[in-house]
């Protein structure tokens, strides 16, 4: 598994462990050791895990191992249609989407894909969609709306793509259009950032009524990297800029701007994305279950007023 370098002392921790069990035999038992530093090897994780700063968690919802839509929809869904194509241009394989069942709860399910390797992560653009990507999520609304399914968008990108091809096709354009759309959608709307929620990227498809955040993924009207630049003209401030923005779920709570945060394992969702899984289909089907009782002008409303208090401020003489 992928290591970070904070997460180095933990390695190599857990490696003189192994090399003790494999030099023990019959004659020699070296038990008493191994208890002692497993001991250790778990005070040290708790020591790490629970005390990271900004940006050792912006390296964790970056971490190559970090479950992707993909992988949560299969751990999510009993069925799974997966729908292709704008209608207008192409299909952005960046970001993908279908028909789903979640213990017997139709939804439909939208996400941004990463690759795991240097092949999958050209064919899927790093995350990173085209317009042609935010066409097709907003296409996939309008048919949850026409069958009256909610919809459930699992966000995980740095930000849209912002190549001259992409700007060419209306990349702005494509984003507004949808952060538009998205507010009149007569269906119910789940939003989860499940690794990366950069800018514009991600509010293409991060307009609903209920935002979920993963503990140590981030949503952020910049990355780190390119706050660092613009204010101290260096990306290698990225950890101040990181601190600074107030990117993580604990921040946004208080901001109002996420609704609740999905608790993840010691070390990262890589860890078990399964428990993972678990604690999010447990709230998706409890918030689906609330918004069940309301009516389509209740739900907008809601949803409007939800976006209008966002910023509010008092101003104290």
């Amino acid at each position: 598994m992928a290591t970070l370098d904070f997460e180095k002392p933990i390695l190599d921790l857990e490696h003189k462990i192994n090399d003790l069990r494999q030099m023990g035999s019959k004659r020699v038992t070296l038990e008493p050791e191994i208890k002692r530093l497993e001991s250790k090897l778990e005070k040290l994780k708790n020591d790490i895990y629970n005390n990271m700063t900004h940006w050792q968690r912006v390296q964790i919802a970056r971490h190559p191992k970090r479950p992707y839509t993909l992988d949560y929809i299969h751990l999510l869904a009993d069925e799974f249609l997966e729908l292709h194509g704008d209608r207008l241009f192409a299909d952005d394989l960046a970001m993908i989407g279908g028909f789903a069942k979640i213990d017997g709860q139709r939804v439909m399910i939208i996400g941004h894909q990463k690759g795991r390797d240097v092949k999958e992560n050209v064919m899927r653009n790093f995350g990173c969609a085209h317009p042609e990507g935010y066409r097709k999520a907003m296409r996939l609304m309008r048919l949850a709306e026409k069958f009256k399914v909610p919809v459930v968008c699992l966000i995980d990108t740095p930000g849209a793509y912002p190549g001259i091809g992409a700007e060419e096709r209306g990349q702005a354009q494509a984003i507004a259009e949808n952060l538009r759309d998205m507010s009149g959608i007569k269906t119910p709307i789940a939003a989860v950032i499940i690794g990366e929620g950069g800018s514009g990227g991600a509010l293409g498809i991060g307009v609903a009524d209920q935002i979920f955040i993963l503990q140590h993924a981030y949503y952020s009207v910049i990355s780190p990297e390119g706050c660092a630049s613009i204010l101290w003209r260096s990306s290698l401030k990225a950890p101040e800029a990181a601190e600074a923005l107030k990117l993580h779920g604990e921040d946004l709570i208080k901001f109002e701007i996420v609704d609740e945060i999905i608790p993840e394992p010691l070390g990262g969702a890589h860890r078990d994305p399964e428990a993972v899984a678990l604690a999010l289909k447990t709230a998706l089907l409890k918030y689906f279950k609330k918004a069940s009782a309301l009516s389509e002008q209740d739900l907008l409303n809601a949803r409007y007023k939800k976006y209008r208090s966002i910023g509010e401020f008092v101003e104290k003489q």
